[in-house]
């Protein structure tokens, strides 16, 4: 593998000279290969939640569900084990509607008659010991400090000023992924269109939205490009391309990527693959020293192999060679 690295990289730089001295601009080539699965752990206790979001916080890896509102798991997996334990981390009151901002009626009434579904959590990350929640349902953030049992909106709130942008204007499909890096956070908007959200210090209406630049190498499948899951590893970000079964690692300050793996044959697999697969499933993504985390979001639906298996999928993903320096 790192022998196709040192000639991709030849070879892009071999081509960029002769188009330069011919006058004309081309992109760069970004490597693109097939995922390693390093060990992949069904997730005891998860039949029903929806495990969608990730995140590496003080060595542990944490956990949200989108039908649990009041909840944070902790899931430790072993190697060599073919299970691992979703376990509370953290339970704590949700917060309540936001009275800052608009609110739908869908998600009025979703907030009295679900406790459960009323916060729709799609992101999770950390600084410290204080944890943060991304809510989808509201497009906010809630934060959740190491002595508290609630959680607290943070004042910075974007629904208007992402529609105004042409983001979020399907319902279910809005803010998706967040990662805290220094004193920023990042947001992923799902799709239609996808994009990035950068929130700096201060900022309390979303003002910094990226388009999330292409990959030629990726394969949608005439699905939607959408955006699932951040993480911060590294120096750079890294990207949880659910219907391309893809991770990108990508530069912060161009969000060009540097190169994507692609896990498709692992998840559609015979071993893992679930009875429905018109959606690539993957929705949480952690990164650390041990390689790429994925969780998968299966809606409850059992996989091929075992009919009465309902449990989501955490996968480990090896770094591509020369990849993680």
């Amino acid at each position: 593998m790192k022998g196709f690295f040192r000639a991709a990289v030849l070879l892009q730089g071999c081509t960029l000279a002769l188009l330069a001295s011919l006058g004309l601009r081309a992109e760069p080539v970004v490597p693109v290969t097939a995922a390693e699965l390093l060990q992949a752990w069904w997730i005891d206790g998860s039949e029903g939640l929806d495990i969608s979001g990730l995140s590496v916080c003080e060595g542990e890896l944490l956990a949200v569900a989108d039908k649990v509102s009041e909840r944070v798991y902790r899931l430790a997996p072993v190697a060599g084990a073919n299970s691992v334990a979703l376990e509370p981390r953290a339970d704590f009151s949700r917060p309540p509607l936001p009275d800052d901002q608009p609110i739908s009626v869908k998600a009025r009434a979703m907030h009295f008659a679900s406790t459960p579904l009323s916060m729709d959590f799609e992101g999770i990350t950390c600084d410290g010991r204080d944890i943060y929640l991304l809510s989808e349902r509201h497009n906010r953030i809630a934060r959740l400090n190491p002595a508290g049992s609630r959680g607290e909106w943070l004042p910075v709130r974007w629904s208007e000023s992402a529609r105004q942008r042409g983001y979020l204007q399907l319902f279910n499909a809005e803010s998706e992924g967040l990662v805290r890096i220094g004193e920023d956070f990042w947001v992923a908007l799902e799709r239609d269109p996808r994009g990035l959200l950068k929130i700096e210090s201060g900022d309390q209406v979303g003002q910094r939205f990226y388009p999330v630049p292409p990959v030629a190498g990726l394969d949608f499948r005439g699905r939607s490009e959408d955006l699932t899951g951040l993480a911060y590893y590294d120096g750079a970000l890294f990207t949880l391309e659910r219907n391309a079964f893809a991770v990108c690692r990508r530069s912060l300050e161009t969000l060009e990527a540097e190169w994507c793996i692609q896990y498709r044959g692992i998840e559609e697999g015979p071993e893992y693959v679930y009875r429905k697969t018109a959606f690539g499933k993957g929705e949480g993504l952690a990164v650390n020293d041990r390689g790429i985390f994925v969780v998968l979001d299966n809606n409850s639906v059992t996989r091929v192999a075992a009919p009465d298996d309902s449990r989501g999928l955490l996968m480990l993903l090896a770094f591509p060679s020369s990849g993680s320096d």
